[in-house]
């Protein structure tokens, strides 16, 4: 179920794909899926397509909720504690900003609990038949992966709620007068956390670019006279300055989206965010360590530390071997290229042979990237997150190599500004197309060539048939949409890897380079603007619905942010020497000491703001304050009372010689 403003509606969020129904009916394993399906409490509708069937699976409130009791899914109360969910005390847990009782997330856990949730409770074994085919159901086994594994479910995904997605439609893909100024909530409870808070993100991130556009756009076209060697030096502080608070106000305003949507986390040195009461994976203790429980402690800490640096020297060396493919491997190909661009005096070719370029680095980078996902699945991580945030680093340095060799070889060997100002606007102009293409087009083009090929399939079954055959099934139109996934491995990441590569890959260009081409900030910002509208009408036409992933920040990301940061200020610095050494406007004795200290003290200015901006809102930390007191004092009270219900059910001899131990 689902609904607005209170109402409940109808709301089929899960597909499943089976084989077309059969003329037998006895024993059919479809049937028997349908029949377990609506025993389970859930509503099922069955509609058949050109090659398939599809069953349409909602869930009412109460089945829902039996499923959240069943997991122990811990919600938000209105004493400010996170309880276990139970049915029968629903009223007492916040709802979600759409009005709904669970998020999109924790309904998603409840459906995938109930679907692989029917076993076979019958103690005996169930023959099951599809087409001549007979199977057996073993006693104690769950039917749909039973049915998967025999190949008898196709595909099972999310589908999108034709309410809320033409509102989503008009108030955010369609709305370009909001520009930067998105529905926040609706995001998140439509797509989940981890969406909701990456389009919070590149929203404020996309404001917060209007100052260095507009300074950028002054400094490239006014000319400031006797004080021109001033323009850059500023220009370079301000954005420095601007890039550290940006970070450090984000972290805030993730806070504040957090608190709204009643988000508990916890926050360690070294842990990242973990949601409370959600076990995403077990650590994979190793089996000395259960041997030695009872056993002294010492002995305990040794094998503690001894796993510990084993599961260390395996990270260890999985980045030491990217870091030597990209020394080896990727940068004699980044060099020769950057070479042959240098002596092409074409601007047409080297248009070309950057498009060139992109095409065949983009194939290499895929490549590298599935080699780290093996890599990654032979380390010790304690969770998912901490796996995908280790593929986030090798691939984002596969990426980091290959975006901006090419231009640090201008930079160094070349010191020509005037080609590093065409190789920015080349990078920036065709990656930008080239991302627009493969976000727009690529899933379009698999759409259709995915229903020409059904189409063609039930033409050639039908015969010599000339009418045109239609797809009026809003589940099939689904199922032939291509998912939300990664480039380089859907098992850890989903589509929003790519997006925010591409976000990080602009925002270390135009920080990096800033002093050589500042009117990169505005060229950026027209682009997040076109990006907003863009990703939106990707999620809501042109893809599945994405499946939703527990984050509750932007992860690695924003320490890749923090350390393209700290790269700008050197590169900057560097720039900044070349560029007054060739026009002879200062001596490089002087400039360069003043250039020294100024990056050095923006060095210290950018660690010292994440010190004097807190990251959290006083509002959000008083709130959390006031909920762990209340929680404390509630179980304090808890624990008085069934203290004193067993003293008082005590007999009065039991009571004296209970007071007579306690006084000795």
């Amino acid at each position: 179920m689902n609904g607005s403003n209170g109402e409940e509606r109808v709301v089929h969020e899960v597909a499943i794909v089976v084989p077309k129904r059969v003329l037998e009916k006895e024993g059919n394993c479809v049937e028997v899926l349908v029949t377990e399906l609506k025993k389970r409490g859930m509503v099922v509708d069955r509609v058949v397509g050109l090659a398939y069937e599809f069953l349409e699976v909602a869930a009412p409130l109460e089945t829902l909720g039996n499923a959240a009791a069943e997991l122990h899914i811990r919600k938000p109360t209105r004493l400010g504690i996170d309880l276990p969910f139970e049915m029968q005390g629903s009223e007492a847990f916040f709802r979600q900003p759409d009005g709904l009782l669970f998020s999109w997330f924790e309904r998603f856990r409840c459906y995938q609990h109930l679907l692989y949730g029917i076993v076979n409770c019958g103690g005996y074994d169930v023959t099951l038949k599809l087409d001549g085919r007979e199977f057996c159901w073993a006693a104690g086994e769950s039917l749909v992966r039973r049915l998967e594994s025999e190949g008898v479910i196709k595909q099972m995904f999310p589908l999108h709620d034709e309410f809320k997605r033409k509102e989503l439609l008009q108030t955010w893909a369609l709305n370009w007068w909001n520009f930067t100024n998105q529905p926040t909530d609706q995001i998140y409870s439509y797509f989940g956390a981890k969406i909701g808070v990456y389009f919070s993100f590149l929203g404020m991130y996309t404001q917060w670019l209007i100052f260095p556009a507009s300074l950028g756009f002054i400094v490239q076209m006014v000319d400031f006279g006797s004080l021109q060697f001033l323009a850059l030096p500023s220009f370079f502080v301000s954005t420095i300055l601007w890039a550290a608070l940006f970070l450090q106000f984000w972290k805030r305003k993730n806070a504040a989206l957090l608190a709204r949507w009643q988000i508990n986390c916890l926050v360690g040195p070294s842990q990242g965010y973990r949601f409370l009461g959600m076990e995403w994976s077990s650590l994979p203790f190793p089996k000395e360590l259960i041997k030695n429980i009872g056993d002294e402690r010492s002995k305990e800490k040794a094998a503690y530390q001894r796993y510990e640096w084993f599961a260390y020297r395996k990270r260890f060396r999985n980045d030491v071997l990217v870091i030597m493919s990209i020394i080896y491997l990727q940068l004699p190909f980044e060099l020769a290229y950057t070479h042959i661009y240098e002596i092409i005096t074409s601007d047409v070719v080297k248009y070309i042979l950057t498009a060139i370029y992109l095409l065949v680095i983009q194939y290499l980078t895929r490549l590298g990237g599935k080699v780290s996902v093996k890599l990654i699945n032979r380390e010790i991580n304690e969770s998912v997150e901490y796996r995908a945030n280790s593929l986030i680093y090798k691939v984002f340095g596969l990426y980091f190599m290959q975006t901006y060799i090419g231009i640090f070889y201008h930079v160094l060997l070349h010191r020509n500004f005037m080609t590093l100002r065409q190789v920015l606007i080349q990078r920036l102009i065709i990656s930008q197309v080239f991302w627009t293409l493969m976000d727009g087009s690529l899933p379009y083009l698999k759409y259709s060539y995915r229903k020409y090929k059904a189409r063609t399939k039930k033409k050639r079954e039908g015969g010599s048939s000339t009418g045109k055959i239609q797809i009026a099934s809003r589940v099939e139109k689904e199922y032939f949409k291509p998912t939300y996934s990664a480039s380089i491995g859907v098992e850890l990441e989903d589509g929003l890897f790519d997006d925010s590569l591409e976000l990080a890959l602009q925002f270390g260009m135009i920080m990096m380079f800033a002093c050589a081409f500042p009117l990169a900030f505005a060229l950026a910002a027209v682009s997040n603007i076109m990006e907003i509208r863009t990703n939106a009408l990707k999620l809501l036409v042109t893809l599945r619905r994405p499946l939703p992933r527990a984050a509750a920040t932007i992860g690695a990301w924003l320490n890749i942010w923090q350390f393209l940061v700290v790269m700008s200020i050197c590169t900057n610095s560097a720039l900044l020497v070349c560029l007054y050494d060739q026009e002879g406007k200062w001596k490089i004795e002087p400039g360069l000491a003043a250039i020294l200290i100024m990056e050095h003290v923006l060095l210290l200015l950018k660690f010292g703001l994440s010190r004097l901006v807190p990251e959290e809102p006083a509002w959000v930390r008083a709130s959390r304050v006031k909920n762990v007191t209340q929680a404390q004092d509630m179980y304090c009270k808890q624990l008085l009372r069934s203290i004193s219900g067993e003293f008082t059910s005590m007999t009065k001899p039991e009571q004296e010689q209970q007071q007579d131990s306690e006084r000795r």
